[in-house]
């Protein structure tokens, strides 16, 4: 498995893929579990998934070749809070999947996971400076 230390590393990464799949990431403490389970469950309600949720890394269209890093910066930073919600061993990694549906925030579930690269805490760092040089209050998917 590839441990990504870099926005650079991760747009490498996302830049090369070719597995039919599409990559995504999911924060997680214990991707061997989630990728075995393939479940993931609503927290408001309890509901179980049919899928894990994530968010894709996919670039759409209308990014229209601004650079990579910076619209993966941006996939990483909306979550970064879940490292500090979740515990210290909740991390980022990255998963090749196939959609099943979407879950109550409207993120992707995915099954058929394969486990591509964990994503070392120093690359949120690195995305939250990216984000914060752009100039602009984006907020993040943290919810008070």
């Amino acid at each position: 498995m590839d441990v990504v230390r870099s926005l650079d590393e991760l747009a490498q990464l996302v830049d090369s893929w070719q597995d039919g799949r599409r990559l995504y990431v999911r924060w997680t403490d214990d991707v061997l579990r989630d990728i075995r389970t393939e479940v993931s469950r609503d927290e408001l309600t309890g509901i179980e998934l049919p899928g894990l949720s994530a968010n894709s890394l996919h670039v759409e269209t209308w990014w229209d070749g601004r650079p990579l890093a910076t619209w993966l910066a941006r996939r990483l930073y909306d979550y970064r809070h879940l490292h500090e919600d979740r515990g210290p061993d909740t991390r980022p990694w990255v998963l090749a999947g196939v959609e099943t549906g979407r879950g109550p925030d409207n993120e992707p579930l995915i099954a058929n996971c394969r486990v591509v690269a964990e994503v070392e805490l120093c690359v949120i760092d690195a995305a939250t400076e990216a984000v914060d040089q752009l100039g602009h209050d984006w907020g993040t998917m943290r919810r008070s």
